[in-house]
């Protein structure tokens, strides 16, 4: 199946408050994170989320934000997050860099997700080439933020579901 080829997908039935979101991005390769960022902006506008974002200096540095930003949340009138979504990108180069780095973030986000049950939408684009890339983050139904934020809200809707 091809990016094109990506299934529809609706909005997760969403009850309670508005959520607040949480986007933690890197926006190295910043056309593509604006476009993946616009994608998820769409999704998340049609359940009327409202939307914090903050940039980190690369893809390795967004599991670590993660936790800094659910350990804010446990302060008194500290922040409160009802998801967050992680956006990026990490091109192949021609080193063994990029396998090091996709498997540190990939697992550091999925360690947190598990370690701490909060909704996660896992936008990271692991791509050989730049136009692969560009292709993954266009106005067109193969946005992986946008496909991100749908998997986000779904987790949000779960939890609030399990009043949690």
């Amino acid at each position: 199946m091809s990016t094109k080829d990506a299934p529809e997908r609706a909005s997760a039935p969403m009850d309670g408050p508005v959520p607040r979101i949480l986007v933690i991005q890197a926006p190295y390769y910043a056309q593509v994170v604006d476009g993946m960022r616009r994608g998820a902006g769409r999704v998340l506008a049609e359940v009327g989320a409202t939307l914090d974002v903050v940039d980190v200096a690369g893809g390795f540095e967004l599991p670590a934000a993660l936790r800094m930003a659910l350990s804010a949340q446990t302060r008194p009138g500290g922040p409160r997050w009802d998801g967050f979504l992680i956006l990026g990108c990490v091109v192949r180069g021609e080193t063994d860099h990029y396998t090091f780095i996709c498997d540190a973030i990939c697992h550091g986000v999925m360690r947190i997700g598990a370690e701490t049950g909060a909704a996660i939408g896992f936008g990271l684009l692991t791509v050989d080439t730049l136009t692969q890339a560009v292709a993954r983050s266009s106005d067109d139904g193969s946005n992986k933020g946008a496909e991100a934020a749908h998997a986000m809200l779904g987790q949000v809707a779960l939890r609030r579901g399990w009043g949690l």
